[in-house]
């Protein structure tokens, strides 16, 4: 049996892949001193009132520390190993979901006809891209970027 081909897919925002690239710069130049906004935004194409914003969301979840004035800038809070790419979209996006549906019902609470078995495939639809988020760093995004190794790995399809 052949899968239909969708048009429509679960989506990271453009807000988090604006995160992860700016991200994986800073991870890719590895600079003790702070790298400034215009200088991300000029190495990745990343429009720059954007990107502060998205900076700004970053610091507040500790992936990135900042500091003012002439020389300043921003550098990852952590090593590129230690940051994964689900902390990042989380980070600036919320928690990685498949859709706004809810969470489903327990004790058999289901409001409407065949609700609580969708409301589940949603959850665990999430809960997939999630883990697979998760299992890449920027460290292995540095890697790949840089050639010395394979990282990236597409979720297996069922026939």
């Amino acid at each position: 049996m052949t899968l239909p081909q969708y048009t429509e897919r679960v989506r990271v925002s453009t807000r988090g892949d604006y995160a992860c690239r700016a991200l994986l710069s800073l991870a890719l130049h590895e600079e003790q001193t702070p790298t400034s906004v215009r200088d991300i935004a000029e190495r990745t194409g990343l429009p720059q009132p954007y990107l502060e914003q998205i900076l700004l969301s970053l610091k507040g979840a500790g992936l990135v520390r900042s500091k003012r004035g002439v020389g300043g800038g921003y550098v990852l809070a952590r090593t590129a190993g230690a940051i994964s790419l689900a902390e990042v979209v989380a980070a600036v996006d919320g928690p990685i979901v498949a859709g706004d549906f809810g969470e489903p019902h327990q004790d058999g609470a289901c409001d409407h006809e065949g609700q609580c078995v969708l409301l589940a495939v949603w959850a665990d639809v999430g809960n997939h891209m999630k883990e697979h988020l998760a299992s890449f760093t920027l460290a292995d995004m540095v890697d790949q970027a840089r050639g010395t190794r394979t990282v990236v790995r597409t979720l297996d399809h069922h026939a």
